[in-house]
């Protein structure tokens, strides 16, 4: 393993089973709530960072005015859905003017429990309308 991805690791064995067993409690909390949203959604649409993308090995990142470490803090917004096991797709969105060398915002597509094809599907649609694209840096 690459260093940070060892120092999660071994952060997360110390952590007291009590706390494990409450965090599955309130996991499972959270995982009934959002099933709740797709009796009305067929995909949910969320922000996929706080921030648009970092250069590749920034370490440090600036939200609400605060520098934080860009590695743990990339993810916060990815975070609660991937804990709660529901399939996701993340699509990049461009600023309109991106002459200053503005790097991507990305869109997280949310779908139910086995509708990965539903998140897919969604992504492929905001790339056809123009609102979703890749392109080289």
């Amino acid at each position: 393993y690459e260093p940070h991805s060892r120092d999660r690791l071994v952060a997360g064995s110390l952590v007291p089973a009590a706390w494990v067993q409450q965090a599955q409690r309130v996991r499972h909390r959270a995982y009934l709530e959002a099933l709740a949203l797709f009796d009305q959604y067929d995909v949910l649409i969320a922000p996929a960072t706080p921030v648009s993308a970092t250069p590749i090995g920034a370490d440090w990142l600036t939200l609400a005015g605060k520098q934080l470490p860009a590695r743990a803090s990339m993810g916060l917004l990815t975070q609660p859905i991937s804990a709660i096991g529901l399939p996701v797709c993340t699509a990049p969105t461009w600023p309109e003017l991106d002459e200053d060398g503005h790097l991507p915002l990305g869109v997280q597509l949310i779908a139910a429990p086995w509708r990965e094809a539903d998140c897919l599907r969604a992504a492929y649609t905001l790339e056809q309308a123009g609102a979703a694209r890749t392109r080289p840096v």
